[in-house]
């Protein structure tokens, strides 16, 4: 029997208290639905995979599209769906919660705030207005309940400023703010990571790992990470093998089909599926 939206959030939450889990990012229904059956406890989306997917580029696909995005991921899993909310669609307070209002309504059982403005000559929000963001993000949630995780991102070293102490003093006072789950893509040394976990704890750690690593999910969990994420790996993945395969046809081959899933193996995974909507 399908678990309820309250049944899924609160096992969301029960993921984050103790161990770590793979948090892997589907771009569409099929790739989630791929996933649960491969055993996995939850997904989140990625906004990357899924701008692909409709021709754009990573920020640049409306609100609207992000939500039936998110209840079409909601609706195809019975798995908790941790949505990548990018910036939160607002750049005043009021604005984000408005937004984090309707995600929360999509079903999902977290979401995640950034702190980037998608401006190159300014990449990040000053920290007070971030913060400001954060705290009307769970005022949203708040309003509706409370239980769906908030996870505050400082996206810091992603902009290209490699400066620890400005991502910890982020994360905290995001964490200050009401973020359950605090999260700093780039960050990947060892040291880096334990930094992070040690200044946020007891709140969960999200770790990014989007290309090949050496890590391991052992590894990560050793150094006290609480869930791991592999944001549009997944997504570019798929885009990788269809642009070899592709890049073959334009040069007369077909060698590019090698490997392929067969007809009847995927129509076998959906053949027990959940029914469209």
């Amino acid at each position: 029997m399908p678990r309820t939206t309250a049944e899924k959030r609160a096992a969301f939450r029960a993921l984050h208290e103790s161990g770590c889990f793979l948090l892997p990012n589907p771009w569409d229904a099929g790739s989630a639905r791929y996933l649960e059956q491969q055993g996995f406890k939850a997904l989140a989306t990625t906004s990357s995979g899924f701008a692909w997917s409709t021709g754009h580029a990573d920020n640049s696909v409306t609100r609207e599209r992000v939500l039936a995005h998110l209840r079409a991921i909601v609706s195809a899993t019975d798995l908790p769906v941790n949505a990548d909310f990018e910036s939160g669609f607002g750049k005043d307070p009021d604005a984000v919660g408005e937004s984090v209002a309707l995600a929360v309504q999509t079903g999902v059982a977290g979401l995640s705030i950034e702190d980037s403005t998608g401006n190159e000559a300014e990449p990040l929000f000053p920290l007070d207005a971030a913060v400001a963001r954060i705290a009307a993000a769970r005022r949203a949630i708040d309003a509706q309940g409370g239980d769906t995780l908030l996870v505050g991102r400082a996206e810091h070293v992603i902009t290209g400023e490699v400066d620890l102490d400005e991502t910890i003093r982020r994360l905290t006072a995001y964490a200050e703010a009401g973020a359950d789950c605090l999260y700093a893509p780039g960050i990947h040394t060892r040291e880096q990571i334990e930094a992070v976990v040690a200044a946020v704890a007891p709140k969960p750690v999200n770790v990014l790992v989007g290309s090949a690593s050496p890590l391991t999910l052992d590894a990560l969990a050793a150094m006290g990470v609480r869930r791991v994420s592999v944001g549009g790996a997944l997504a570019r993945a798929a885009w990788g093998g269809f642009m070899r395969a592709a890049q073959a046809l334009v040069e007369g081959r077909f060698d590019g089909f090698e490997g392929n899933a067969s007809g009847a193996q995927l129509n076998a995974l959906f053949g027990t599926g959940h029914p469209d909507a």
